[in-house]
Parts: structure tokens; sequence; C-alpha cells
């Protein structure tokens, strides 16, 4: 099996897509290995210098602490990600855990506007760059999310969220003045 690695515009974070599905549960993030009994993550997660994994649907980031070189570390993962496959699984999560995604039940209508928007338009940019952004909530013009994977500690992260989604969704939706990351 060959895993690809792709660089994202975090210098901590590397994007890794083994061809094969990541997880059929929605994307989220991990940064305790007692979170979730998993295998694969929870090896990743052993690695010294490993902060935390993110899961998307087809690709796991891995976002290092500034002090850890990729040389270091990177074999080992591809290595972890490879045994764990190579023993016929075809997911690394599924439907059993935990999902993270946005629950749109008790959401007023500018809500899930704003939502619409973050999954139509921002999702599957940033998904490119290894990471997520999740809607938290939205007061007094205030857009607040939370950015995920690769996007979380990003140097870029602040230009991205106030050039690129503040500026969308202020466009889409009036009554949006703000886009904060929490």
């Amino acid at each position: 099996m060959y895993i690809q690695t792709e660089i994202t515009p975090n210098p901590n974070s590397i994007k890794f897509i083994p061809g094969k599905t990541v997880s059929s549960s929605g994307s989220f993030e991990i940064t305790n290995k007692k979170e979730i009994n998993n295998e694969l993550v929870r090896n990743i997660l052993s690695v010294n210098g490993v902060k935390g994994i993110f899961l998307g649907a087809d690709f796991l980031s891995v976002n290092k602490e500034d002090k850890t070189n990729w040389e270091d570390i990177k074999h080992i993962i591809i290595s972890f990600i490879n045994d764990y496959y190579s023993t016929g699984k075809e997911f690394v999560v599924s439907g059993d855990i935990k999902n993270f995604n946005n629950n749109d039940t008790n959401l007023i209508d500018i809500e899930k506007q704003i939502i619409k928007i973050l999954d139509t338009k921002i999702r599957p940019a940033v998904a490119r760059d290894g990471g997520d952004i999740k809607f938290q909530g939205f007061k007094d013009g205030i857009v607040k999310v939370q950015l995920q994977g690769s996007c979380s500690g990003c140097p870029s992260s602040k230009m991205t969220l106030k050039q690129g989604v503040q500026n969308l969704l202020c466009h889409y939706i009036p009554e949006v003045k703000e886009v904060e990351a929490i």
C-alpha cells in the first residue's frame, strides 16, 4: 500500500492519504489517546512529538510539536497506517464512534444559513489543506468557529479566517459582522 503525504499551510501538520476510507462518521479531531479505543489512532498519538490527529473522510492530518522534526516521525506514522490497513481493515472509524458534526435541530434560520455556507463553500477548501471548520455559535453579529486538524495552530489561519471565511460569510449574510476562532 502506498500512503501519499501532502504538506499543508501549517508547517506542524502533514496530511496522510491512504487511498482508502478513513472515517465514515464525519470528521473529528483527537488529541488524547484515551479518548478513543482505536489501535491506529492510539499508536500515532503515542509517537513522541505528535500532538493530535484529525480524521477526514479519506485522510488523516497529524499535528506535531514545534521542536519535533518531520523526518524523525513521518516514516513511523506511514508504517502504522500501512500495518493497520494491511490487516484487512476498510476504515479507521465508522458509525460506532461519536460524531462531532453540527447538530442543527435547535438552530435559528441565520445559524442554518451560516452552517450551509461553511459546509458548501468553505469546508471543502479547508479539507484540501487537511483541516476542518466547525460552527460553534452566532451572537451579536459574531460567528464563532473551531478550527481543527491542520488549521489548528496554523500561522496563516488568522488571515484565512478574516480574508476568506469572514469576507464570504459577510457577503452572503449581512447580519454577520465578524468571525472568530475559539
